[in-house]
């Protein structure tokens, strides 16, 4: 009976609540020329107050500052840049380009920074646009998918606009926003922007068995999203007593918790839940997170502080890169001068996980690039590399040829080590290379 009554509350405060909703256009009116907004990313991307706000053409000189969004990005569009400036504090897809064109700005910046230049008034926001879940009883919405960045910038915009999506799940953790802290919302029920799996590559396959190999029971994990960490997280299925603590999971940590991988026992923060900061994937992974009290969602300057990753034991932090240097530093946002992504949570992690008793911290890549064209292992970065991880930050180095660590060693260690998982086709050259460069004659 208590059940049917919270049950009848909460209907009855949204069903009133959302006769207030008004039309995506009449939302964003909030938006004027000369301010500053932020908008909400990854599968929480407000897309249809993204259309509404480009389908104006009264606005001038509207900063958009924005994480990694899904969906197309229409105020990046070329001949928009009088009207918009897009600054991405990590980019994706419908953003490179437009950076690339220098129709629009990227920032380097930690994820765990991030939230801090809008609580610290740095950047001073003007309007937030969200995407929540409905309100509960209390008249709380929960941001969902996607916490990050977004609930400091709910706390700091002038003025909050949302989309409440019937089906945004509805999460736990440190991410509320009060219904009463909205200027204007509208209401949909569409699908969330999904990220499916690809296909495995054989060589995702080999690497993901040589990272899964440094794993062991009791670990506690962070990972990306893509086909490395994805392959490494289905060869744990047989591990015990794994935990989750990172700024980002998909599916396949489903999978892991439902074979009883996962049971977060071992950890020292977070015991027994899945802490994150946002998910990435599809429907299944949505349905997982959804009301779930397992998994909680906490803002990135949190779940990537360094000093509260530490805390937990043998954190493996698993993490991608575009190009690694034979001194071992490590370009993992751009392609040159090209910026492909961000700096994101990769430095938060790998310090974190080297400060954790028992820790690895591991970069893994394909050996070559452009179908083994390229050597991602270089005897130097190409001009215009950004350096992520420093290499007196860079422990574990694995490609499909194996597993090197590279702390505590030399110049000349760690050039022949990177040499040795570099793909064989370059192996020799990189050998002359580093011979030259470290003045020591070549063995026959």
């Amino acid at each position: 009976m208590r059940y049917a009554w919270v049950m009848t509350q909460a209907n009855s405060f949204w069903e009133s609540a959302r006769k207030r909703a008004v039309s995506p256009a009449d939302a964003v009116a909030a938006v004027r020329s000369g301010t500053s907004i932020f908008l909400h990313g990854a599968a929480a991307t407000p897309t249809p107050l993204i259309e509404a706000l480009a389908s104006r053409r009264d606005l001038a000189d509207v900063r958009v500052f924005h994480l990694h969004t899904n969906g197309p990005a229409p105020f990046a569009d070329p001949g928009r840049e009088r009207e918009f400036r897009s600054v991405s504090l990590f980019t994706g897809g419908p953003l490179r380009k437009a950076i690339a064109e220098g129709r629009a700005d990227f920032v380097p910046i930690f994820l765990s920074d991030i939230p801090g230049i809008f609580l610290s008034g740095a950047v001073k926001l003007d309007v937030a646009i969200l995407q929540l879940s409905p309100p509960d009883r209390h008249g709380m919405c929960s941001l969902g998918t996607s916490t990050d960045a977004a609930l400091a910038a709910s706390q700091m915009a002038t003025v909050v606009v949302a989309e409440i999506n019937d089906q945004m799940p509805r999460t736990h953790g440190n991410n509320i926003v009060p219904f009463s802290r909205l200027a204007s919302f509208i209401t949909t029920n569409r699908p969330l922007h999904e990220h499916a799996m690809e296909p495995e590559t054989a060589v995702e396959a080999q690497i993901g068995e040589l990272v899964a190999n440094l794993v062991e029971d009791g670990s506690t994990l962070q990972m990306g999203i893509g086909g490395i960490p994805d392959a490494a997280l289905a060869r744990l299925v047989n591990k015990h007593e794994l935990g989750i603590h990172t700024e980002m999971f998909s599916d396949r940590v489903v999978d892991l918790f439902e074979a009883g991988a996962i049971t977060n026992r071992q950890k020292a923060v977070g015991i027994g839940r899945i802490i994150t900061s946002f998910v990435n994937g599809t429907r299944r992974l949505f349905n997982f997170v959804d009301d779930n009290p397992l998994v909680a969602f906490y803002p990135c300057d949190w779940t990537n502080d360094t000093s509260v990753i530490r805390h937990n034991p043998k954190v493996v932090a698993i993490n991608s890169a575009v190009q690694i240097d034979l001194t071992g530093q490590v370009c993992a946002d751009s392609i040159g001068h090209r910026i492909y992504s961000g700096i994101g949570g990769q430095m938060d992690f790998i310090r974190g996980a080297a400060l954790s008793p028992g820790g690895k911290p591991i970069i893994a890549l394909p050996s070559t690039a452009r179908d083994g064209a390229i050597s991602r292992i270089a005897t130097e970065l190409a001009p215009g590399a950004g350096v992520v991880t420093t290499r007196g930050h860079v422990h574990w180095i694995v490609t499909e040829y194996g597993a090197v660590n590279l702390h505590g060693k030399t110049l000349r260690e760690r050039g022949e080590a990177l040499t040795s998982i570099a793909h064989p086709d370059f192996r020799a050259a990189l050998r002359r290379d580093l011979a030259a460069i470290r003045h020591f004659p070549m063995a026959n």
